[in-house]
């Protein structure tokens, strides 16, 4: 960190002040994030009493598919060598009944297989658990999230005072800006930190007059926080393609010309691809399609800068149209010679979130009816307007704004001559490089959070940092006196709510099955509580909720009908398709009341099928009525035919598991010639 500030401060050499401040600030900036990391862990601790509670509970807390990552660091500690631990997830036969996949190709977690590695040869082991070892490693992720938001504040306002106030408002605004605590082992908690630092990294590349030896040095920054970035975690595609749109936009309005950052992206998913056994999701993503055609198109049309207005915003009409038709070429292209289809269900979600069409398809209505992929909620802006960064965000985003408009048009009215050089050089307003790059930054993933709420995680934060840069820049003060007068006022600091204890009828259910089930037991249910089996009773599942192959959706997709409107006979062929031998019932699903009709599980499912919905409102008028009645109800009639080929076996308030009965072959004369 004092490294990297001193080499974009000073880039002519150090004096004694400039050392002085910057280890002050690099003080306060490693004090910051390790406050982060404690009052993260704390929250954890005192929410969960997870010093106080029984493993199979510590393990319960990892929730949905947080539980099926920790499940493989769990497996590669209990393997007997590493190198079996290896064999064992590449040659996996667990987490999908009747397939043996290769985890490291399927799934992002090289950090879970780091993280024990790393517990097996460190001298811990008395005196730190494994679960403790890999829930510090994450909380202390946040103390890197905060130090580069520290020093992307600081390099754009050239104080380290921004620095600290960012780490501030991040604490202070935990609720909007990560949800670790709860969530440890989401990809997201591991990946978002090292998206920072490239952030950070990238501000310190564009900052001008840094000298060319110390822009590649800080060039392999970007590399190598990229690659971690997009080693954990399967959406790095999409982030990624966001940022490569904004160094598009900043290239065509003359702010900044850098095909080295479009490399550092393509080279670090090259590397994921190679690492995840040549994973063909990665080489079919939009942005390697993007990129290869930005450059491509950059190329040969020559002459994109020079002209009048007019004739430059055409030709860069021109230009934006051509690298976007030859993106959806290359990629449409890409996905039929790799036969891909493990990303569909995002743009069939996509397509019918903005409105081109409606759905009925079973995977993106699950995203539709999620909250979480809903658009961002209003009482986001009372929370981050109570801790007093909405309005410096919003003022510096305004001002700034104008101002990059001001000046992309200033540009379009010139050439590329060595004269409009000069023009440039001697105009009232201008903006840095690396500030143009956070306004876009910030512009393009807050629009993305506006749309999805999940994805606010990547903008809250570096909110905090453009906010902070806002109140600290010298040069956004001198911006508010010539445009406008800024006022802001104090609220009170809202508290975060918090989250629901754990579920005892979960814990007795995992107890019975690791006691009363054999150890290559299959399970089928829903993905969120079959993460969970995996993890407390290393059973086998039928699904999952890692959900980019659609082979595995299709698959969910059948073992879900035990929540639908199907015979017995029809359910039980499925589940014996897949080699169930138990499904778990959660009354929580079959009588849901958590979303509205039409996004409940079962009414997906009936719109699927093609059966008219439960309960009082309307159905479109191509579904027809069920000729059967809801499974998860009426097997719990114990009436033939259920009785027949079912049999319970576990009940409690919340689940109930049944056991598939193996059905005799017929003789040969009973099935005819």
């Amino acid at each position: 960190m004092v490294w990297v500030i001193l080499l974009s401060f000073s880039p002519g050499g150090f004096s004694w002040w400039t050392i002085l401040c910057v280890m002050t600030g690099s003080i306060v900036g490693i004090s910051l994030g390790l406050l982060c990391c404690i009052y993260v862990a704390t929250l954890h601790e005192n929410d969960l009493w997870f010093s106080n509670i029984k493993e199979v509970e510590r393990e319960i807390s990892f929730r949905t598919e947080c539980g099926l990552y920790y499940s493989y660091y769990k497996q590669m500690l209990k393997a007997p060598s590493i190198q079996q631990g290896l064999y064992e997830l590449i040659h996996d036969d667990t987490t999908e009944s009747k397939r043996t996949i290769n985890i490291l190709q399927r799934m992002n977690i090289y950090q879970e297989v780091f993280l024990s590695i790393l517990y097996r040869i460190l001298p811990i082991q008395t005196y730190l658990e494994p679960i403790y070892f890999y829930i510090y490693t994450v909380f202390a992720l946040q103390t890197v999230y905060v130090i580069a938001l520290f020093i992307t504040s600081w390099l754009l306002s050239d104080s380290w005072l921004a620095g600290a106030l960012s780490g501030v408002w991040y604490i202070l605004n935990r609720v909007d800006t990560t949800r670790v605590e709860f969530t440890i082992s989401l990809r997201e908690n591991w990946s978002i930190p090292f998206f920072a630092l490239q952030v950070a990294a990238i501000t310190c590349y564009l900052r001008p007059q840094l000298k060319p030896i110390h822009q590649r040095v800080v060039l392999w920054l970007v590399f190598v926080s990229t690659f971690c970035f997009c080693l954990t975690w399967q959406f790095n595609q999409f982030v990624l393609l966001v940022q490569a749109l904004i160094i598009f936009t900043l290239d065509c309005l003359d702010f900044l010309t850098v095909v080295s950052l479009y490399l550092m992206q393509v080279l670090s998913l090259l590397l994921v691809w190679l690492l995840q056994f040549c994973n063909s999701m990665i080489l079919g993503s939009l942005v390697l399609s993007f990129i290869v055609s930005a450059l491509f198109i950059k190329h040969f049309q020559t002459g994109l800068k020079t002209g009048g207005f007019v004739i430059r915003v055409g030709k860069l009409a021109l230009h934006t149209l051509l690298v976007l038709t030859l993106t959806f070429t290359i990629n449409y292209s890409a996905k039929k010679i790799l036969q891909l289809k493990s990303d569909e269900h995002i743009f069939k979600f996509i397509k019918a979130k903005f409105g081109f069409g409606a759905t009925r398809d079973f995977d993106a209505s699950l995203y539709l009816c999620e909250e979480a992929f809903g658009l961002l909620p209003l009482d986001t802006f009372e929370r981050l307007a109570g801790t007093v960064l909405l309005y410096p965000y919003l003022c510096t985003l305004s001002v700034l704004f104008i101002l990059l408009l001001l000046v992309a048009l200033s540009n379009l009215s010139t050439n590329g001559s060595g004269q409009a050089s000069r023009e440039k050089e001697d105009r009232t307003f201008r903006i840095r490089p690396d500030v143009a790059y956070n306004l876009l930054h910030t512009v393009f993933f807050g629009l993305l959070a506006f749309s999805t709420m999940r994805m606010k995680y990547l903008w809250t934060g570096h909110m905090c940092a453009f906010a902070a840069f806002g109140v600290c820049g010298k040069e956004v003060w001198s911006l508010y006196l010539r445009v406008l007068h800024c006022n802001t006022k104090t609220t009170v600091i809202s508290r975060s709510p918090s989250n629901s204890s754990l579920s005892f009828y979960t814990v007795e259910l995992m107890e019975w099955i690791r006691l009363k089930t054999p150890k290559r037991a299959v399970f089928a249910g829903s993905m969120q509580l079959l993460a969970g089996i995996k993890l407390c009773t290393e059973r086998i599942l039928t699904n999952h909720p890692h959900y980019e192959d659609q082979a595995l959706r299709e698959r969910t997709r059948q073992v879900y009908q035990i929540y639908a409107r199907q015979s017995a006979e029809e359910v039980h062929k499925v589940l014996c398709s897949v080699g169930a031998d138990y499904i778990v019932l959660e009354d929580s699903i079959c009588y849901e009341r958590r979303h509205s009709r039409g996004c409940r599980l079962r009414d997906l499912l009936d719109l699927a099928n093609g059966h008219i919905m439960d309960g009082p409102g309307e159905n479109e008028p191509d579904l027809i009525p069920a000729t059967h009645p809801r499974f998860c109800e009426a097997i719990k009639t114990d009436m033939p035919p259920y009785s027949t080929l079912f049999t319970r076996v576990f009940k409690n308030k919340t689940f109930n598991v049944y056991k598939l009965k193996k059905l005799k072959k017929k003789n040969k004369a009973e099935n005819g010639p």
